[in-house]
């Protein structure tokens, strides 16, 4: 736990904005990428996902979300009023415009924040994002039952509690926090498996990123369609 402590600390500063405090790291020089990291991360995530980049002249600016490690939980932690908050840390760096890449439960705020500033965002890339899904369409994985989201929620309150989890149910934490199904890592390739390994091992000190693990929970049974049709590159007319 002394570890992952420390690892959460490195490298990253806290900026005051004008929507608050918020954490980032950056590594690279040239054209400036936002990393929103997904469900259980944080700068850190964000920045395992995108620091291949920054040898290649990107300028990898990963954040903290509302309610990871160092990043406040406001009143409002709407994928809306993220999104606003993504402005504010470009602003705050005096940054005009960037890419953003937002992954999984970090795509709503991506996604409305090339909807709601459409001249800040370059260019917009989504990984296994967490939106919006038609009801005719089949779930990609069972709801959870309500006594192991009970569960659950009260993992990511403990360390030690999730620790346990990690060692004694550890394909139960990847299907319900990676929302991944564990039979997929078998086939995968031994990178990919030690790359998943990492990402587990990383979200602890879970307890410095509950308030963000329930925040996701909820924005992610309130999923509503998004005007896809009002997104366009800065230099386009409405």
């Amino acid at each position: 736990m002394n570890r992952a402590f420390a690892h959460t600390a490195q490298g990253s500063v806290l900026l005051p904005t004008r929507c608050g405090p918020i954490e980032y790291q950056e590594a690279g020089t040239g054209v400036p990428l936002l990393a929103v990291h997904g469900s259980g991360g944080g700068h850190d995530q964000g920045m395992a996902f995108a620091a291949g980049l920054a040898s290649r002249g990107i300028r990898v600016i990963a954040m903290s979300r509302f309610g990871y490690l160092r990043t406040p939980m406001p009143p409002d932690a709407s994928a809306a009023a993220q999104a606003d908050a993504h402005v504010c840390l470009l602003d705050a760096l005096g940054i005009t415009q960037a890419a953003v890449m937002g992954g999984s439960a970090g795509a709503p705020s991506a996604l409305q924040m090339a909807i709601r500033h459409p001249d800040r965002v370059a260019a917009l890339v989504l990984l296994v994002p967490l939106t919006y899904k038609p009801p005719s369409l089949a779930d990609s994985a069972p709801p959870m039952a309500p006594w192991l989201e009970g569960l659950m929620m009260r993992l990511i309150g403990s360390d030690f509690l999730f620790w346990s989890a990690l060692h004694l149910a550890r394909d139960q934490v990847i299907q319900v926090v990676l929302a991944t199904p564990p039979e997929l890592l078998q086939s995968a390739s031994p990178q990919e498996r030690a790359r998943v390994e990492a990402m587990l091992e990383n979200i602890l000190p879970v307890s410095l990123r509950a308030d963000g693990l329930r925040s996701d929970t909820a924005v992610g049974k309130h999923l509503a369609p998004s005007p896809l049709n009002s997104i366009r590159m800065p230099s386009e007319k409405p």
